[in-house]
Order: structure tokens, then C-alpha cells, then sequence
């Protein structure tokens, strides 16, 4: 792969970055918090009624609907209403507790030195702000799309709520499929390895990591006497040697998969000596990376093979019972399966029984050869040009895992421009953005919607 061109980054809007720094700010001051088992919609109401006010063209010319407790959708039909895409973005946020000892209020949307601080700017109003001014201006200009163009917004993303799934199940009982459904996931962040020769680099990802619950259960009428030199082990002592045993020697499949290579391939151009020539020939160096990823780090190592977190440990009161909870995070579905197999054959070495936990959650991969991916490309290309793109595999989860089922090209990418500190700040204290990434990620969603209608024939 060639390296593209790049050249200074020009933040866009800038003449409108003010306006839409204060206008903004109201976003901020609606305290949307998701709480887990419950639902207090004051705040969230206060929202809806903020986005009424400030973008009165959206309410005017789109079709509104609410799914579960209050995931907002927007409809604008297109000429074509057969073909449609979806922008979305949560409007939920996490709480800011007094521990994180804030220097401005985390719901005031507080303006300092060219950035706004406030719990949600990066996770994720600013891009939901950006989606939604993007498209009111361009109704101003008498915008009538081909397709439908649909904004979506849950109000409890970060709860794994019922939002969401809950548009899923309409859009596939009225037969509605989406050419591509843009999300959060990565942004324009400093780049992943030391060396590359770019400002900063456009991570898009393609691909969701599948979530596979465990539980593993040892008991006194099993044993396993060789633990303990003849003797047989409680459960307890046989739990914790199993669990010893995985974190030594994971018996999981490692491999580099066809994301992983894409990513791979898409910062050799520009990585320096000597990981170019190591990405640039994974012909050759790939047996040598899966060897070395596991040991760099546990992020590095999940990119080519499933995950293991042992969650709950619990032994009962008199020990005749030790039971443990476990999560995997799989890169590929058939793997995993295997993976699965070969982990209940070493908890039977233990006298151990294997169960399925609660989640069994694996998202196809996005089709990146469609062309949704190459127009975003060429947005980033314009609005971000010191960035290139690089696809990637998302550990985290998003809404939009749920929506594979109904899109072929589900990529997760929000168009922000942030520093190590923002992205160290989501969830956590002074949650900020700069005013003119802020302007940019609008001009970027613009422009998406505006090249999408050039290329629909």
C-alpha cells in the first residue's frame, strides 16, 4: 500500500466555530446520566426539547421516533426510500462523582482556552452535535437527499440498554437495511506506534470484538489428587490452578486475520524502520508478531486471538464449592469456538464443569471493499488531511455491534481531533474538546453527506 500525500491540518468551520461552541453548551447542560435498572427521564426530556430549539429544521422536515426509553431516530426521506443510512451517536453519558475533583462543572459546558469541558464532549454529544448541525445546514441549503438519512441517538449506550436493540428489531420487521451505519468507536488520535511520520492518524473501526460469558464450577465430589502431592485438592485449590495455568498458557488461537492485516498494511507507509519493513512483509514477519504482540502488552496481544478475564471468584461458605465467572473477547467467531473447546479440556484436567454464561455476542466485520469506506476515506482525506486512515478492531462495545444484522458496512468512527489527554479524559475528569474539533467533525459529517449523494447513481 502507497502512503497518501499528507499535508498540514486547517481546522474547518473556523469562522463558525464560536457559534458552535455556545450553541453547544446547552447540549452539555442536560445531565443525560444512564443509570443501570432504572430510567429518570427529567433530564433526557430537557434534552429533546434543546434539540427542538436548536435545530428547528431537523424537527420540521424528519420523521421522530422513540424506541425503549427514549432512543431518539430521525428520518429524512430520500427520493430513493428503498436505500438508507444512519449516523449515530449516544446522548447518554456516564456520572462525573466527586472523586474526579473537576476544575469546571461537568454539566456546564464551561469555555477555556479554545476547549469545552463537560461530561459527554468526547463521548459522545460532540459527534452527536456534529451529525445533527451538519445535516440542519444543510437543509438550509434545501438539501433532499437520494436515500433516507437517518440520526439515531440512545439514551442508554453506556447501560448496554434497550434503545438501540429496539430499532434493530423495528428496521428488520419493516424489511429497512442501511447501506452504512456510522458510529463512535475510534477518531483521529496521535498515532498507535512510535515512529509513523504523520501528525496524527484517522482509526476507523471495522470490526467489534465478540463477548462469550463462561462459568466454571469445581466441586468437593470432583478431584483431582495429583495438585497436591497424592492429596486431593479442594475445589478452591483446583480453581485456582486452573486459573493459573490460562494466565500462563493461554490455549487460545493466535493468528493475524484479515483486520488485523488491514490495519497492519495500512500503517506500514508509514511506520518507521524497523516495523516497515516488518508490516510491509507480513508474509514473512507475520509468525514473528504473533509471537511478540502477546508480550508488548494485552491490547496488543487481543488483536490476534481471543481474551480471557476471570470476573467472580466465589467459594462457598465451607469450600465444597469454588466457582468462577469468566468473560472472552473473541476477534473471530470460529476461533472462539475452538478456543472455547480447548479451555473446557483444560478446566477437565481440574475436575472443572464448563457452562455458558449470559452474553454470547459476536458482530460480523465490516465489509470495507463497499464504498461507504472509501467516502469516508476521502472526507478524512479533506477535513483531516495529516491523518491517514487506519482500520482497526475495537475492544470496547458500541450500539452499533447490535446493528450488523441490518448493515454490511457498520464503521465506527467518530471525526474528532484529540490529544492523549481528551482521550485519557473520557469517563473520567475535565472530559474536554477543542472548539475547532469540534467545527471540523460537523464540516466532516457535511461533506460525508454531501459526497454520499455524489456517489449514489
Amino acid at each position: 500500500m502507497k502512503a497518501r500525500k499528507l499535508t498540514p491540518y486547517i481546522p474547518s468551520d473556523a469562522d463558525k466555530a464560536e457559534d458552535y461552541a455556545l450553541q453547544f453548551q446547552k447540549l452539555i447542560a442536560c445531565a443525560t446520566v444512564s443509570v443501570k435498572g432504572s430510567h429518570d427521564d427529567t433530564e433526557f426530556a430537557k434534552f429533546r426539547a434543546v434539540l427542538e430549539e436548536e435545530f428547528p429544521l431537523i424537527h420540521a422536515n424528519c420523521e421522530k421516533m422513540l424506541f425503549g426509553d427514549g432512543c431518539l431516530m430521525y428520518k429524512l426521506k430520500g427520493t430513493d426510500e428503498s436505500r438508507n443510512i444512519l449516523l449515530m451517536s449516544h446522548h447518554d453519558v456516564v456520572a462525573a462523582t466527586e472523586k474526579e475533583n473537576w476544575d469546571y462543572p461537568p454539566f456546564a459546558g464551561t469555555i477555556v482556552d479554545g476547549k469545552i469541558y463537560g461530561r459527554g464532549t468526547q463521548d459522545t454529544k460532540g459527534s452527536l452535535y456534529g451529525e445533527l448541525a451538519a445535516l440542519e445546514q444543510l437543509l438550509e441549503r434545501g438539501f433532499r437527499p437520494k436515500c433516507n438519512v437517518w440520526i439515531g441517538s440512545s439514551c442508554n449506550e453506556e447501560t448496554s440498554g434497550n434503545g438501540i436493540p429496539a430499532a434493530r428489531d423495528w428496521f428488520q420487521e419493516q424489511g429497512i437495511t442501511f447501506d452504512v451505519i456510522l458510529d463512535e468507536g475510534g477518531a483521529v488520535i496521535d498515532p498507535p506506534i512510535g515512529g509513523m511520520a504523520c501528525a496524527k492518524c484517522a482509526m476507523v473501526a471495522i470490526h467489534e470484538k465478540g463477548i462469550h460469558d463462561l462459568v466454571f464450577t469445581a466441586e468437593t465430589a470432583s478431584s483431582h489428587g495429583s495438585l497436591t502431592s497424592g492429596q486431593k485438592a479442594t475445589p478452591t485449590e483446583r480453581m485456582a490452578a486452573f486459573i493459573t495455568e490460562v494466565s500462563k498458557k493461554p490455549p487460545f488461537i493466535r493468528r493475524i486475520n484479515d483486520q488485523v492485516r488491514a490495519m497492519f498494511e495500512a500503517m506500514a507507509p508509514y511506520a518507521g524502520a524497523p516495523m516497515k519493513l516488518l508490516l510491509s512483509n507480513l508474509w514473512c514477519f507475520g509468525p514473528i508478531l504473533v509471537k511478540v504482540l502477546p508480550k508488548l502488552s494485552a491490547q496488543a496481544g487481543g488483536l490476534i486471538g481471543t481474551t480471557v478475564m476471570f470476573n467472580d471468584v466465589v467459594s462457598s461458605e465451607k469450600g465444597l464449592v469454588c466457582t468462577a465467572k469468566v468473560t472472552l473477547r473473541s476477534v473471530d467467531e470460529d476461533d472462539v469456538k475452538i478456543d472455547i473447546e480447548n479451555l473446557t479440556k483444560v478446566a477437565s484436567k481440574y475436575g472443572i464443569e464448563t457452562k455458558p454464561g449470559a452474553r454470547w455476542e459476536f458482530h460480523a466485520p465490516a465489509d470495507s471493499t463497499l464504498p461507504p469506506f472509501e467516502i469516508l476515506s476521502k472526507c478524512v482525506e479533506e477535513i483531516f488531511p495529516d491523518s491517514p486512515v487506519i482500520p482497526y478492531i475495537l475492544p470496547a462495545g458500541t450500539d452499533a455491534r447490535t446493528l450488523t444484522d441490518v448493515c454490511k458496512c457498520v464503521l465506527r468512527f467518530a471525526p474528532i481531533r484529540m490529544s492523549k489527554e481528551q482521550l485519557a479524559s473520557i469517563h473520567s475528569r475535565n472530559e474536554n474538546i477543542d472548539i475547532s474539533a469540534l467545527a471540523s467533525c460537523t464540516a466532516f459529517y457535511r461533506r460525508f453527506l454531501e459526497y454520499y449523494e455524489e456517489e449514489i447513481k
